[in-house]
Order: structure tokens, then sequence, then C-alpha cells
């Protein structure tokens, strides 16, 4: 089955920074929007911030606004997500997903493939 391959995540402080990576297939990097996306112990999914195929368009949940950076790199098919000022509440496993298609549309809404999942953790 094809995946994306996620890595970069880690422990940090609060105030620190991670960066992370997400690798897709050229087929599959081309033609969607990327989204990621969170899930803390005993909460929902959450949407953390989508680019469009064509990084014309991002989008940021309303928690992580400000203080992360969605940002495609074509030559080596790569999406990162920059997340700085992090806090307690960023403790998560952050997935990478493709998107529906090729646009964000006002949200971060999952396609057909995903990554297996990286851990961030925040702590002192």
């Amino acid at each position: 089955q094809v995946q994306l391959v996620e890595s970069g995540g880690g422990l940090v402080q609060p105030g620190g920074s991670l960066r992370l990576s997400c690798a897709a297939p050229g087929a599959i990097f081309d033609i969607y929007a990327i989204g990621w996306f969170r899930e803390a112990p005993g909460k929902e999914r959450e949407g953390v911030s989508c680019i469009s195929s064509s990084s014309d368009t991002t989008y940021y949940g309303d928690s992580v606004k400000g203080r992360f950076t969605i940002s495609r790199d074509n030559a080596k098919r790569t999406v990162y997500l920059q997340m700085n000022k992090l806090n307690g509440e960023d403790t998560a496993v952050y997935y990478c997903a493709t998107g529906r298609g090729s646009e964000c549309r006002n949200g971060v809404h999952p396609g057909d493939y995903w990554g297996q999942g990286t851990q961030v953790t925040v702590s002192s």
C-alpha cells in the first residue's frame, strides 16, 4: 500500500520548535493537497494545516495560527510543518495525509493516503 512517510517528531521544551516532514510519491505529491492532522490522548482528531498542490493556498487551524507554517519543497517532494512556540496542548501524534483533491477547501479534509504518524511531546 502506498503511504506517506513522516519524520521529525520528538521531545521538545515549551516554547521550542520542531519541523515535521512528509514525503510523498511523486504522483501523489503533484496532484493532491497535503494536510497535517494530530491526535492527542482522549481527544478527537484535529485538522492542523493544509497546503494545496500548487502551494497557492494554505489553511491553519485556529489553535496553531501564527505559530505553525506549512510549505512544500517540490524538488524533494516533501511537505513540511514548521512548529514554533510549542506548548503542552500541541502534544500529540501528528499525521500527514493527502487531501480529497488539489485544494484545501477552507479546511483539512483527508483523502486516501496517510503517513504512519510521528510523536510530538512538549514537556519541561
